[in-house]
């Protein structure tokens, strides 16, 4: 197959990664399927292994960011553990809630999941001050989580941007 067709795909392939992870869904493993595509695809010959095992490692580096995120924020507003497990798992919920509204339901079912998840597991817990700053900060992290992983998308995209061009 044409290299240069190949690299246009795996380019839109990134472009729509990198919107989905926008919108809360894993976008960066779509990218990750378009690296390996291409490198199958070309017999490896311009995006090798170590380009792909990188790819990889980024994206389960940024899955983590996204966790260690998402959960640590509720814990520095003065939430306990459960305040960061309630955001980790109100996000998640969220973010399957919120899908069947067009374009932003899952983002705004993520960032309101998080809140609403520390929220409720810290208030069981605490008083309603320590719960809503426990939310305010597991909103936060959601937000820098899905900007962390936007970041990492666009690393992807350069690296193997650059081997599929080099190549």
């Amino acid at each position: 197959m044409n290299p240069t067709l190949l690299t246009w795909l795996m380019a839109a392939c990134f472009v729509a990664g990198l919107a989905l992870v926008a919108l809360g869904l894993p976008g960066l493993w779509l990218m990750v399927i378009a690296v390996a595509a291409y490198g199958f695809l070309t017999d490896f010959q311009q995006i090798g292994t170590w380009t792909i095992v990188t790819v990889v490692a980024l994206a389960g580096v940024a899955e983590v960011i996204e966790a260690w995120l998402g959960f640590g924020m509720a814990r520095r507003y003065g939430g306990s553990k459960r305040a960061g497990w309630g955001a980790l798992l109100g996000g998640l919920v969220g973010a399957i809630i919120g899908v069947p509204v067009p374009i932003i339901g899952s983002v705004i079912g993520a960032f309101v999941g998080a809140f609403a998840g520390a929220v409720v597991f810290e208030y069981s817990k605490s008083g309603a001050s320590t719960a809503v700053r426990a939310g305010w900060g597991a909103l936060v992290g959601r937000v820098a989580a899905t900007a962390a992983k936007i970041g990492v998308g666009l690393v992807i995209a350069v690296v193997a941007l650059f081997a599929a061009i080099r190549g």
